[in-house]
């Protein structure tokens, strides 16, 4: 017989938005996007209107995974999308519009180092062949802030499958693109480009740990990180990496983006903790996006059901900055 057990940050069955409703609100949506176009405006996060067709939008939206569900609404989607953090196109929240300029197609993602078969995989035979779900995930960024919106993607440990980690592969890096002639912040040669974040094989493997490729059910927009996106909903937002080009295995840890700069602030686990404040600031609450209210902060971010035996063992390390 099995018996489910609910983690506490899950809504019980009854509380869920039936599928039905869900997809009509959808399909409103679309035809009220459709009817702006029409009359020549574009809402906020759209693309120029000459723009090509993005390929792999007739795989969305793509059904929702019922195991991760919400305690609170899903952040309306004009705000996630315009409220970005992309230090590669600039260090303000509104980069949005200055992300339109990073070309999706083609890409390519590399994944080599300490594996049997290093593999290099176009995006759109990547969509093909992996297991794309939506899931509602929280945000929290170590700015404070908050939110909540529905990813679609696979686990990261399907991507990392292809290409047969070894054994003794002990860490998981990756870097975003590097091209300055349309990311204009990465012409501030200050900064150690590219942007380079890291997990153990551990974390990577966990059911949590998300690669996403749809927002909202659409393909994710650039400023989110298109067209693959890192999702760790228990560790702070910087770890979540957009724009993935490469991911090496190795038995090195890597020394993420922030941390090379700022390693008395960013540390390498990140894990989102109200009772470790950042050197500048409480992380006791966070503010919603599109609120002025305040929640209280949760241990890994409301996910130590899933993580927190992830790290056990490590008392003696700096896990939450």
């Amino acid at each position: 017989m099995l018996i489910r057990r609910n983690r506490g940050w899950e809504l019980p069955e009854r509380a869920a938005t039936p599928e039905s409703v869900w997809m009509g609100r959808r399909a409103l949506l679309a035809g009220a996007g459709a009817t702006i176009l029409a009359g020549g405006l574009l809402p906020k996060g759209a693309l120029a209107a000459d723009a090509p067709a993005d390929p792999s939008a007739g795989l969305y939206p793509v059904a929702r995974n019922a195991a991760f569900t919400l305690d609170r609404a899903v952040t309306d989607e004009s705000l996630a999308t315009t409220y970005n953090n992309f230090v590669e196109f600039g260090s303000q929240k509104s980069i949005w519009r200055a992300a339109q300029k990073l070309p999706v197609r083609p890409w390519a993602v590399v994944i080599d180092g300490m594996v049997e078969q290093p593999v290099t995989v176009d995006i759109d035979q990547l969509l093909a062949r992996m297991p794309l779900e939506e899931r509602l995930y929280r945000h929290r960024c170590v700015e404070a802030w908050a939110m909540a919106v529905p990813w679609s993607g696979f686990p990261l440990k399907a991507l990392l499958d292809m290409a047969k980690p070894l054994s003794s592969a002990r860490y998981v890096r990756m870097e975003t693109f590097k091209n300055d002639k349309v990311a204009s912040g990465q012409k501030q040669f200050w900064y150690p480009w590219p942007y380079v974040e890291g997990l153990t094989v551990a974390e990577a493997a966990n059911e949590l740990a998300f690669i996403a490729t749809g927002l909202y059910g659409k393909p994710i927009p650039p400023q989110n990180g298109a067209p693959l996106r890192l999702v760790l909903p228990w560790k702070y937002g910087f770890k979540s990496i957009k724009s993935i080009a490469r991911i090496t295995l190795t038995d090195q840890r890597p020394v993420s983006f922030w941390e090379s700069i700022q390693a008395s602030e960013y540390g390498f686990w990140a894990n989102v903790n109200p009772d470790v404040p950042h050197p500048r600031w409480s992380q006791k609450t966070e503010r919603l996006l599109g609120s002025d209210a305040r929640v209280p902060t949760q241990l890994f971010n409301g996910y130590g059901a899933y993580v927190a035996d992830l790290y056990k063992g490590l008392e003696g390390e700096k896990l939450y900055v």
